[in-house]
């Protein structure tokens, strides 16, 4: 065993311990982070704007901060953007963000020298959480690989700028760089097939240990590695026992991961965002993502079901509850004030606080009134898969209101790397327990409003395809898996099984 390895495991016991420390005073460290964030700011454009001076209580910064959204903040960002100083947060941010917005156009995320430090210091728990629980820290011994975007970074008035993924890769720890794949220059190439290719070449006689990544981006890795080679995952890299995740539901897919990798292996999930580093898995047994109370983040929280009425319901920690969903609003300390950062949340458990990602506010069916989520929908795939050999790469959802014949009803795309033996049946299955989670798409069905959902194969690859033809291909992009109205769907018509 190496140093590293034998020292990772009282490092990591000593790690979870200081996070015990305020995950066992959860409202007291939030109630800390509010004050604070309140103090710092006070004197930017943004907390004078908004009094901050007089802010005591947490219903105070309610009657003063309204939730918004990018939009919302985009006067104060543009003048960040354009070089003033203490306008969102004090002095100038390190670095802006880019992503790409359906309404703003590009956005410009701030991340300052209070906030970065977080993003880096929750992966790294991430990991000592893992190798407390197992207490087998074997796997820094062997080679870790990130799928993520180009680290070249330009530059906007004297601010870095670049993908969330490219900044982090700056950040990566002097003890892990040996170890660590691939090579900058791979990690700089912009075009994904390209730099996947690059990537299997030059992992493929490698001993790797971690692989982390979006679900399907690391698929489309594993696929290529397998064609490269003839041999499983499992094959190639003997020493691979866990991956890393984020940013979807990792449940459909975990079926065709464990195919192609050979074996089962383990998973740490992470909640990252531009925004701020917002959970991670801290146990292998325990449902949920450990939220990150401590990380200069102040929670707020709106029940989904109100959110769009003219004055919702606006909480704190200490008064959310139990299998409820939730946007998630943050207060930061990059400046975000009041955001919304468009994800819905559910608490699995409030000692400690965990959370998992149920969907994101935009994306739901509601077409005909039926209120559909993203975790039902995720649900209804997966409980037709279970103790079954059918397999599936990608699936997005959408209303069919016009169909030429029938009702109408809900269109499923999905890409299938082992079929079902009766599509029909396999339909029915998802239907019913779709009608079994969600009493108002089971009212339009029994009323005749609706018909029993169909079921569109999207050729292999067909979904990569179309990422490539919205521009979208590789990195950190994701296909929404629902969506109200018929933009993906029209497109994908030209990706289906002929």
């Amino acid at each position: 065993m190496s140093i590293k390895a034998i020292f990772a495991i009282p490092f990591a016991k000593f790690a979870t311990k200081r996070v015990s420390k305020w995950s066992n005073k959860p409202h007291k460290t939030q109630d800390k982070v509010f004050k604070k964030l309140i103090s710092k700011a006070k004197n930017t454009a943004f907390g004078k704007d908004h009094d901050f001076k007089n802010i005591v209580s947490y219903n105070d910064f309610k009657d003063r901060v309204k939730v918004t959204d990018y939009e919302g903040l985009r006067a104060y960002v543009d003048r960040i953007v354009a070089g003033e100083s203490d306008v969102l947060w004090i002095g100038k941010p390190l670095y802006f963000a880019k992503t790409s917005g359906t309404t703003s156009g590009a956005k410009y995320i701030p991340i300052t020298k209070e906030s970065m430090p977080t993003h880096i210091k929750a992966a790294r728990n991430a990991l000592l959480f893992y190798i407390a629980e197992k207490k087998d820290a074997s796997f820094v011994n062997g080679k870790m690989i990130f799928l993520q975007g180009s680290p070249i970074l330009s530059n906007k008035n004297g601010i870095k700028l670049g993908r969330l993924s490219g900044i982090v890769a700056h950040y990566v720890p002097k003890y892990l760089l040996k170890n660590r794949l691939p090579t900058w220059e791979t990690n700089c190439i912009e075009d994904w097939d390209t730099k996947v290719n690059a990537i299997v070449e030059e992992t493929m006689n490698e001993d790797m240990s971690v692989i982390s990544g979006i679900p399907s981006w690391v698929q489309m890795y594993f696929e290529k590695l397998i064609e490269k080679t003839g041999k499983s995952i499992s094959e190639l890299f003997p020493n691979f026992n866990f991956f890393i995740y984020g940013g979807v539901n990792f449940e459909p897919y975990k079926n065709k991961f464990e195919n192609l990798i050979g074996k089962k292996i383990n998973y740490i999930e992470l909640y990252p965002a531009s925004e701020g580093f917002i959970a991670y898995q801290d146990s292998q047994t325990a449902k949920g993502m450990l939220l990150q109370l401590n990380s200069g983040i102040f929670y707020e929280f709106i029940p989904a079901n109100e959110f769009y009425q003219e004055n919702p319901t606006r909480i704190s920690l200490k008064d959310v509850k139990m299998g409820m969903n939730y946007v998630i609003i943050l207060n930061t300390t990059a400046g975000l004030w009041g955001y919304n950062i468009g994800d819905t949340v559910e608490f699995t458990s409030t000692k400690p606080y965990r959370i998992k990602v149920t969907g994101r506010i935009k994306h739901f069916i509601s077409a005909f009134g039926e209120h559909v989520i993203g975790k039902e929908v995720e649900k209804a795939l997966n409980d037709s898969i279970l103790n079954t050999n059918t397999t599936i790469s990608e699936f997005t959802v959408a209303p069919q209101v016009n169909p030429e014949n029938g009702l109408p009803y809900h269109e499923w795309f999905i890409e299938f790397e082992n079929e079902p033996n009766n599509l029909l049946e396999f339909a029915t299955k998802i239907d019913a327990s779709m009608q079994a989670q969600n009493i108002y798409y089971l009212d339009l069905i029994a009323g005749k409003v609706l018909q029993q959902l169909v079921i569109r194969k999207v050729k292999k690859g067909g979904f990569h395809e179309y990422m490539k033809s919205i521009g979208k291909f590789g990195g950190q992009n994701k296909i929404p898996q629902l969506s109200d109205d018929r933009k993906i769907a029209d497109v994908l018509q030209n990706f289906l099984v002929d």
